[in-house]
């Protein structure tokens, strides 16, 4: 099946395979006229033209018709001479196969029609009152034709197989490289959001024991100290705990489906909140929502994450904030507003690090829209759409 399946164009050593199998059948045919009793033993011209039938066989594969040009060439004068009419016929046979094999139909379907004329036309006037010998040769040359066409019809049907299921393989490859890649994004929006919002709050608290500590080395207040290196450490336990869940991710755990860790969702936004209070903003915050996917709640609390962590850095200081999330046609809206005396972050300008970027994906992983700009009467906004029927990032 191997070899049938094999492309005769393409196949390995197919030269040498061919110089072997005609040294075959010359054997092959030498047998069949020494021993056999279908016309003469031939004479010298006669095995010189049986010899000479298969040595185009070497270069069958290349030159199909050529090569049965050549055979029949010297067979014709080897039957019309009356030699053994038996022992030609395995070479002959060979040939119509690879013209079959190898060829369209239609140019079968001629090269049949002419070999059969002229096998007829000698087999006529060697043997006119054979008929059973007309009809045993003409029975040969159109099985073996029709047999050459089934094998070329086979190989097609096997190598459209082969195409589809490597067309099918690199599309799960594909498919697999655009699962890691969004992934990979994935993780570093985690990161991002995560590191940039705990080490903002770090810097601030730690600006207020060092200002606390500076103002007056005499007057000291233990009680203002002791809080802000607590709000540090109670930081730092937050950001190792969520940064072990984001992690949690990379590594191999076994099982194919295993969950990666529940998604944040807008339970936590009221601890974003006081977080941000603890680093000096006056937040208001109004959460009018009833239950939403997780993937659009995860992306929510991310965006209202990483827009009080730029009000913390950029906003100046005592900042008022308005934090709102409602539901209104079918999405939800977050909307994070200040009145920062700093400009805020121009989205046209470089070197603000990835967070509009980061808060612009997150919304668009759940199908949603999200503009941020310094707001008219001072300050910054961001605002964003989050359809609620969107779940895909959470279901992945």
């Amino acid at each position: 099946m191997a070899a049938i399946n094999r492309e005769p164009h393409t196949a390995p050593h197919a030269m040498r395979n061919d110089a072997v199998l005609a040294v075959a059948l010359a054997a092959l045919a030498t047998v069949i006229a020494l021993l056999g009793s279908h016309g003469l033993r031939p004479d010298a011209f006669g095995w010189t033209l049986l010899l000479a039938a298969h040595v185009p066989l070497v270069w069958r594969r290349r030159r199909p018709l050529l090569v049965l040009v050549a055979v029949l060439t010297c067979i014709g004068p080897y039957h019309a001479l009356d030699n053994n009419h038996v022992a030609p016929i395995p070479a002959t046979m060979v040939v119509l196969y690879t013209v079959a094999a190898t060829g369209t139909v239609r140019r079968t379907l001629l090269t049949g029609t002419t070999v059969l004329g002229v096998t007829l036309i000698i087999n006529a006037l060697t043997n006119p009152d054979g008929v059973r010998e007309l009809l045993r040769i003409a029975g040969w040359v159109v099985a073996v034709l029709f047999c050459g066409i089934d094998v070329r019809y086979y190989r097609q049907y096997v190598a459209a197989i082969v195409e589809r299921a490597e067309r099918a393989e690199r599309t799960r490859e594909e498919e697999a490289r655009r699962r890691v890649a969004e992934e990979r994004l994935r993780i570093a929006r985690d990161l991002h959001d995560l590191l940039a919002h705990s080490i903002t709050l770090i810097g601030v608290q730690t600006s207020v024991a060092a200002h606390v500590l500076a103002a007056d080395p005499e007057r000291l207040d233990r009680e203002t100290v002791a809080k802000s290196l607590d709000d540090i450490a109670e930081t730092c336990r937050t950001a190792r705990g969520e940064l072990r869940t984001t992690l949690d991710v990379l590594r191999e755990r076994g099982a194919a489906g295993e969950a990666r860790g529940p998604l944040p969702g807008l339970d936590g936004v009221p601890d974003l909140v006081e977080t941000a209070r603890l680093a000096g903003a006056r937040v208001e915050s109004a959460v009018r929502v009833r239950e939403v996917p997780p993937a659009v709640g995860a992306a929510a609390y991310r965006i209202v994450q990483e827009a009080l962590t730029n009000v913390v850095r950029h906003a100046g200081a005592e900042p008022a904030v308005r934090v709102e999330l409602y539901e209104e046609q079918g999405a939800l809206r977050v909307s994070v507003s200040d009145d920062g005396s700093c400009p805020g972050l121009d989205p046209q300008r470089p070197g603000h690090g990835y967070g509009l970027v980061g808060m612009r994906e997150r919304a668009r992983s759940v199908g949603g829209t999200l503009d941020a700009g310094p707001r008219t009467g001072g300050g910054f906004e961001v605002s964003a759409v989050l359809p609620i029927g969107a779940d895909r990032e959470g279901n992945r």
